[in-house]
């Protein structure tokens, strides 16, 4: 199980629209519940995100760092971390 800390939630709470078409999670207990229940993952740094893309077959070739960054499911959480949701 994954553990996501107040400050990786609200980031997703604040801008889980940028992924979903409408909200998922109204409450802290309600994003945790959902981030874990899609196995989503916090990255430490942007080559970080670019080698889960890499290890879960996603074809990124090509593609700039900040162009990895920029995707829909990527949410920079603020503090240099990078929470990965699949949508």
């Amino acid at each position: 199980m994954h553990e996501f800390d107040d400050v990786v939630l609200k980031c997703f709470l604040k801008n889980q629209l940028q992924l979903f078409p409408e909200r998922v999670a109204e409450t802290l207990e309600e994003a945790e519940s959902f981030l874990e229940d899609c196995m989503a993952v916090v990255a430490d740094s942007p080559e970080e995100v670019a080698a889960y893309f890499e290890e879960e077959g996603i074809d990124m070739e090509g593609a700039s760092p900040e162009e990895i960054l920029e995707a829909c499911e990527v949410f920079d959480v603020g503090d240099g971390r990078y929470l990965i949701v699949e949508g």
